[in-house]
């Protein structure tokens, strides 16, 4: 098999999917603009070959590479990145080289948010009104009907990048003025916790591996407010977020991916979509989670996501124990701009052993996910939540 993996260096953890899939025996040739002398040394081990381009956004610089490890290595069997901001480059590159796979018409379904709503429909999962932003006098006549707040967001987007919650006709008003010419959808505001089904499905759209993960109420708010932000994997799956996600990968027929699918769970019943504590359709993303939370993923359920998603891709099955010991897996960021009480010293004195990863996060995923961070795995989740409040706690200004 002939698999080329797009950008593998970033994120730096993303080498785990191609070092497992050169174990299967794949010829796993990497495709990136960064030097391969700046690449990790565990990167360049898990790659067959990999062709430096001088930008990943000239798609002709791809292309060539694409088509010289075509002419070297015969047919290409898969080409992915895995990364959000990549899958519709992606979906061209497969449609000029004939290679198996996501097209852009299929790719639009799973990426434009307004094009998402009618498979969670078929799916038979609730969704919140909605309207593709055209003028003003209309998208009043849509608030009249839906009532304030409500959240603007872009069509296609990643994360809760230039989204905003409209709360008065002059919020409207300044919308209209700085962000309408970006295609937006509008939506009715929900009052629910952010929750996740992620996980890896088989080639004939059947969840092969999956776990479920807690946000914060408002990651836009992080976003825009430079918040801290925490989230966990838990122990468990819930039924209903399996059963509603199942049906979801099924309504758009998504096959052999690592997916990434958001709920709400309503706090506060809404009239046509449920009562507290049901589930709300929020967001499907056909790519990993975001950041180090793979990493997370094998931490909170003692497996290797890496190693089902190389076997799914090769074999279309795995072989990997899914029946191990589960914990609760938590990220807590840090910002710059707050005092901490705790230093690092006396977090490691306290939670050493619980510690998987200290680091800080790359400056384009700071907005969301904050500057110095600590991933750390707990048996309970009242020990989560003690370490989050002592990551946390600031010094008095």
């Amino acid at each position: 098999m002939n698999f080329i993996f797009i950008s593998p260096a970033f994120p730096k953890s993303y080498y785990h999917f191609c070092e497992q899939l050169l174990k299967n025996g794949v010829n796993v040739l990497g495709i990136g603009d960064t030097p391969y002398a700046e690449l990790s040394d565990e990167l360049k081990k898990s790659l067959t070959e990999y062709y430096n381009v001088d930008s990943l956004e000239n798609y002709d610089s791809v292309y060539r590479a694409v088509a010289f490890f075509a002419f070297k290595y015969g047919k290409i069997d898969v080409l992915e990145s895995n990364n959000e901001y990549w899958l519709r480059q992606d979906a061209k590159l497969r449609t000029d080289f004939n290679i198996p796979g996501p097209r852009p018409s299929d790719v639009l379904e799973f990426t434009s948010k307004s094009h998402m709503k009618k498979h969670y429909e078929e799916a038979n999962v609730p969704i919140a009104r909605y309207k593709i932003s055209t003028s003003l006098v209309e998208d009043l006549e849509f608030i009249q009907m839906v009532g304030y707040p409500i959240i603007a967001k872009p069509d296609c987007g990643v994360g809760a990048a230039e989204t905003f919650k409209i709360k008065t006709r002059e919020d409207l008003a300044r919308f209209h003025e700085h962000y309408f010419a970006v295609p937006y959808i509008l939506e009715e505001f929900i009052e629910g916790n952010i929750v996740s089904l992620d996980g890896i499905c088989d080639a004939s759209s059947n969840i092969v591996f999956c776990d479920n993960e807690i946000f914060p109420p408002s990651i836009m708010d992080i976003v825009n407010e430079k918040l801290e932000v925490s989230y966990y994997v838990n122990k468990e799956v819930p039924h209903d977020i399996y059963r509603a996600g199942q049906a979801v990968l099924k309504a758009f027929n998504i096959k052999s991916r690592y997916f990434h699918l958001e709920f709400f769970r309503l706090t506060k019943a809404k009239e046509g979509l449920g009562k507290v504590g049901d589930i709300v359709a929020l967001e499907t993303n056909m790519r990993p989670p975001g950041g180090y939370t793979p990493d997370m993923i094998n931490y909170s359920q003692s497996t290797d996501t890496y190693k089902i998603y190389a076997d799914i891709m090769t074999y279309n099955s795995t072989d990997v124990d899914l029946n191990k010991e589960k914990y609760y897996c938590i990220y807590v960021a840090r910002r710059d701009r707050f005092t901490y009480f705790n230093d690092n010293e006396e977090i490691y004195a306290n939670y050493k052993d619980n510690i998987k990863i200290h680091d800080r996060m790359p400056e384009i995923f700071e907005a969301a996910m904050g500057n110095e961070f600590f991933i750390a795995a707990f048996k309970s989740y009242e020990r989560l939540e003690e370490f989050k409040n002592f990551i946390l706690a600031k010094k008095q200004q």
